[in-house]
């Protein structure tokens, strides 16, 4: 079939699929307020540990690309709609501390523009949009900074980002005699600590992106069987976000078959899906500047062939059994260390590694097959921000090399896996600040793949790991390419909520074939 005669399917029944009406509304009467912004900036000031001073934070300024009248599509600074909710350009806000006053900066926009762009609110108008205490317009900004008294501090992001008006006060920690200080060391920190927990607002916004992106995965899956090309699933689950009001990506579409579902951020989606077994699907909407982030493995021709069952089976379990690990108070490395453990088990039984489980373990040589974090913070972005601690490691960063990345984007090398292994619990509690909490949102991801550049470039010859891994096996398993399965995690008092609906397992192979039940369609 053509990409002409392709028929997308994308306009959706009044309800989401497998959505609740109950949940629906629900999501609809929290959503139907405003966006909590002076709550995220009391709590920032809390997080701050000051009593008074300014909260000065930017917004995402209108852009043209060089020597051109068209710009980039529109991103809102994350940092600053954390504290305004506000998602167009040119803005700047305000937070007094000790008067807990919260002062939103608005353009003026013109008739003429108005015409050609469309208008942004008046003063009035957002006002009633808006958590803000104050609203005005951005001509009176520097009056208001000119004006604040000299003993103040003002926290601004970064260096580039401080008021042009104070601009003569640079100096970190150096008051001048006439103006205010400019802090822009200590307001990162405290946002970052502050965005980690989410409030019953940002959870439904996270939970309709998921809703939304699990209904795309959805209609994906029922029209695979009728599709040729990695394009044509993108265009599927863009469409379905896009007809859902969810006219951003929370980052770009993975669809990769056979081999290209061994690379972790394929990007091309451009290769015919014929002579592939499985096809690795990572792709989650944007709503309302919160993200979701799932990822399926598909059986192209309805049923996985015999190997990529035998490793989607070991993925799914890997998944499952930490997926159940969640809850507060968890090291989040503990859960990946049983992954990596379920995963040896798993390529041990296959023949695919030799040697005993804890010979393996203390090698860390699943790291080859399983080569990223188990998972990572959701919310205003997909890799959303951490706190004080960095989520993948267990103790202080020089504890395993002085790795300080986390989440998916973290490389498990044999080493670094190997030395988390090692950590105790005792000590990890001892180094690390961060441990899992409720309204936490992060994502459960395991995968493993057959990367032959990788393997054979790194591991092939590797004195210890190349002696573990059974190379003419792999040789037969790396058509498979990878397989992976993700979900958005809500961590709650009791234990977890799985925010994905996203049919896996045998309801995907359902869905796939034409076998849903009447429950599975409401």
């Amino acid at each position: 079939m053509s990409a002409a005669e392709f028929d997308y399917e994308f306009v959706l029944e009044d309800e989401f699929d497998a959505i609740s009406l109950d949940k629906k509304k629900s999501l609809d009467e929290i959503l139907s307020g405003k966006y909590p912004a002076k709550n995220h900036a009391r709590k920032v000031a809390h997080e701050l540990g000051v009593d008074e001073g300014i909260i000065y934070l930017v917004g995402e300024p209108e852009r043209r690309f060089p020597d051109s009248d068209q710009g980039p599509k529109f991103r809102q600074q994350r940092y600053f709609y954390y504290l305004s909710g506000v998602d167009y350009a040119g803005c700047t806000l305000t937070y007094d501390i000790s008067l807990d006053t919260l002062t939103l900066w608005i353009p003026y926009t013109e008739p003429k523009k108005s015409h050609w762009f469309g208008s942004t609110p008046s003063t009035a108008e957002a006002a009633r949009l808006y958590d803000a205490d104050q609203v005005h317009y951005t001509s009176d900004l520097g009056d208001y900074l000119s004006n604040l008294p000299a003993a103040l501090t003002v926290y601004a992001l970064h260096a580039d980002q401080r008021p042009p008006q104070l601009v003569q006060h640079q100096s970190f920690r150096a008051r001048s005699s006439d103006g205010p200080l400019i802090d822009t060391a200590a307001l990162k920190p405290a946002m970052n600590r502050a965005r980690e927990v989410k409030d019953e607002y940002e959870i439904a916004l996270v939970r309709r992106a998921n809703d939304i992106s699990s209904a795309a995965h959805r209609r994906v899956a029922r029209n695979l069987l009728r599709m040729r090309n990695e394009s044509q699933l993108q265009a599927v689950f863009e469409a379905v976000s896009t007809a859902s009001d969810a006219h951003s990506q929370a980052y770009p579409v993975i669809a990769g078959a056979g081999p290209h579902g061994a690379t972790l951020h394929y990007g091309a989606n451009n290769a015919p899906l014929a002579g592939h077994a499985t096809l690795v699907f990572d792709a989650g909407c944007e709503y309302r500047c919160y993200a979701s982030d799932v990822t399926r493995t598909l059986p192209i021709s309805g049923s996985f062939s015999p190997r990529a069952a035998a490793i989607n089976d070991v993925v799914m379990r890997m998944q499952a059994e930490c997926i159940e690990l969640m809850r507060p108070g968890k090291f989040f490395y503990e859960i990946h260390n049983h992954a990596g453990h379920v995963a040896v088990d798993g390529l041990l039984k296959l023949g695919i590694l030799r040697g005993t489980r804890e010979e393996l373990i203390a090698a860390g040589t699943i790291s080859a097959f399983f080569t990223h974090g188990l998972g990572h913070h959701v919310g205003l972005e997909v890799h959303d921000v951490v706190g004080d601690a960095p989520l993948m490691l267990s103790a202080a960063a020089e504890t395993i090399g002085g790795l300080r990345h986390s989440g998916k984007r973290t490389m498990m090398t044999p080493d670094k896996l190997a030395a988390m292994n090692r950590i105790s619990r005792a000590t990890a509690a001892e180094k690390q600040r961060t441990v899992l909490r409720a309204g936490m949102i992060l994502t459960i991801e395991p995968g493993l793949y057959f990367n032959r550049e990788y393997l054979e470039g790194f591991f092939r010859d590797d004195p210890v790991h190349g002696k573990l891994i059974v190379w003419d096996v792999v040789e037969r398993y790396y058509p498979v390419g990878g397989s992976r399965t993700e979900d958005c995690i809500l961590v709650t008092e009791s234990g977890y909520e799985n925010l994905t609906t996203a049919p896996k397992g045998q309801e995907l192979l359902d869905v796939i074939n034409g076998r849903e039940g009447a429950k599975s369609r409401q």
